[in-house]
């Protein structure tokens, strides 16, 4: 028999899943390739992530509020996840999926209280030096390959070890996602959210060789973490393979583009090269480091 409880979160996390599926294509298709509880798990995580980068990037603005009414929010929002983390129960649907897959699988507020910390920053911190960087790309996206792999892991029995390692690499690959994201997006945040990410870089003058550098610790990132996705269970690592594989062509594509192009407009991957890659997911196929190619831009 249902009970109101199951039906409440049985809603709950549908509204996750539309959230996915409307803001992200790429992790919208690599979820897809999850084992189905991992994939619950996994978009009830970015659920609560979206949400709380909305309060930060402009959605309370747009309906005519401050920076203090964000602050405001995004404290608000912080508070009831905690709480929801310790009862299991909220009247919010994205907070309440969240604490279901929180609890099930062992988020704790290690993880939640450093994210809400970076979310903090973008209403504050305009420009980063080499530490506030380091601080934000962990808080903003490392904490969130954590938690997805706190998902992917529950019910299974690594060794330290292998655990040590599979830590290291999702912090890798949540660090190059969210690298690639700040100079893929570097016109769009300085322009319309007024943040410049990478410590050092005056966008409006960023020359190729500042762009590569960008992009070798990019590809440094993301081979620490390729080198890790065998030891991924079989239920998620068709999954992250796919974000990998995405991510990987994404920043051979930025490499390629001039850095005056890049500044000026918005570099993606093609639906017909992500269906490409996901095939070769499917038969497969796992993502490995890219040797550096000429810097050939594309035309």
């Amino acid at each position: 028999m249902t009970t109101r409880l199951s039906l409440y979160d049985r809603v709950a996390e549908e509204t996750a899943g539309t959230v996915i599926r409307r803001y992200s294509t790429s992790f919208g298709l690599a979820s897809r390739l999850l084992e189905p509880t991992v994939r619950q798990h996994v978009e009830n995580i970015y659920a609560l992530v979206r949400v709380a980068d909305e309060i930060v990037d402009g959605g309370v603005t747009e309906a005519g509020l401050g920076t203090e009414d964000a602050r405001r929010y995004l404290d608000e929002f912080e508070v009831e996840t905690h709480a929801a983390m310790s009862s299991g129960y909220s009247t919010n649907l994205v907070i309440h999926a969240f604490a279901l897959t929180a609890r099930e699988v062992g988020i704790g507020t290690d993880l939640t209280t450093p994210f809400f910390h970076s979310m903090r920053m973008d209403l504050t911190d305009t420009e980063h030096d080499a530490e506030s960087f380091a601080t934000y790309v962990y808080g903003s996206a490392e904490v969130v390959g954590l938690m997805c792999l706190e998902a992917f892991l529950h019910g299974t029995e690594p060794t330290a070890d292998e655990k040590a390692r599979m830590v290291a690499g999702a912090r890798a690959l949540g660090a190059a996602f969210q690298k690639v994201n700040f100079l893929r997006d570097l016109s769009a945040d300085v322009e319309t959210l007024g943040r410049s990410y990478f410590p050092d870089i005056v966008v409006a003058e960023l020359t190729d060789e500042q762009k590569h550098e960008l992009l070798d610790d990019i590809d440094a990132d993301l081979a620490q973490s390729a080198a890790v996705l065998p030891m991924l269970p079989s239920g998620s690592r068709r999954a992250v393979a796919l974000a990998q594989g995405l991510y990987q062509e994404l920043a051979a594509r930025l490499r390629r583009t001039p850095a005056e192009r890049l500044i000026r407009s918005r570099v993606r991957v093609p639906d017909p090269v992500k269906l490409r890659i996901a095939g070769g997911v499917l038969l497969g196929r796992l993502p490995q480091p890219q040797p550096q190619h000429p810097r050939k831009v594309i035309a």
